[in-house]
């Protein structure tokens, strides 16, 4: 039986329909949440590794005492050759964790409907190819400002950001979320405050808007999550 090892950072950035559609694939999904004080394991004993979003940035190791062995754990998967996906905060602690480097993006935050802008690279990946221009749901304001050495672009975003990155044979990264429907969105704004470049009602612009693409981005979500699988066989 197939298995995948989740990091969850927080109840609002569960696995969405990338574990939806691994599940309904036959795929055991085990979480891991570190939030909750569940211990991240030294090693995976499972055939994937994926690690979600979170609130936090990839430095905050002291606050969240879990950042640090996800970041130990993604470096020996990653070596050991295992599948790895790291999706937003799990894509900044894959380049912090090889080498990389993350900053606070001096464009704002990225917010809403971004479309996926794959790189040459990207067209012929594995995991993004035929992904090119669709709609693909960003919340992040922090970066991947230099990428870890042997890591290459995949896709960018519009300000010229990494989208996208394969940081490994078997591993990847992607700034923006597969995962997310528009319940999980909706479960984000609570709190909002907008940035200089977001308006107050944005966040209504951003839910009506992936609600009219709900099916595409579903879509989307599991072509990430089933060329993920592939790579599980």
């Amino acid at each position: 039986m197939t298995r995948v090892l989740v990091v969850q950072h927080e109840p609002e950035a569960p696995g969405g329909w990338l574990a939806e559609r691994w599940v309904e694939r036959g795929i055991v999904v085990d979480t891991v949440r570190g939030d909750l004080g569940d211990t991240v394991p030294d090693r995976v004993a499972h055939d994937a590794l994926v690690v979600l979003g979170g609130a936090m940035n990839a430095y905050e190791d002291e606050a969240f005492a879990w950042l640090a062995p996800t970041k130990a754990l993604l470096r020996d998967t990653v070596a050991a050759g295992i599948p790895t996906l790291g999706v937003c905060l799990g894509h900044q602690l894959l380049g912090v964790a090889l080498g990389g480097k993350v900053v606070l993006n001096p464009r704002g935050r990225t917010s809403g409907l971004v479309p996926l802008s794959l790189t040459a690279a990207g067209e012929s990946d594995e995991l993004l190819a035929g992904l090119g221009g669709r709609d693909a749901v960003h919340y992040n304001g922090d970066v991947v400002s230099r990428l870890p050495a042997g890591a290459r672009s995949l896709a960018t975003a519009p300000d010229g950001s990494v989208q996208a990155a394969r940081f490994g044979p078997r591993a990847w990264g992607v700034q923006f979320h597969p995962e997310t429907t528009p319940e999980i969105f909706k479960g984000w704004m609570t709190g909002f405050s907008p940035e200089p470049q977001e308006r107050p009602d944005s966040p209504t612009t951003w839910l009506t808007a992936m609600e009219s693409r709900r099916d595409a981005l579903r879509t989307t979500g599991y072509a990430v999550a089933d060329a993920f699988a592939r790579q599980l066989t």
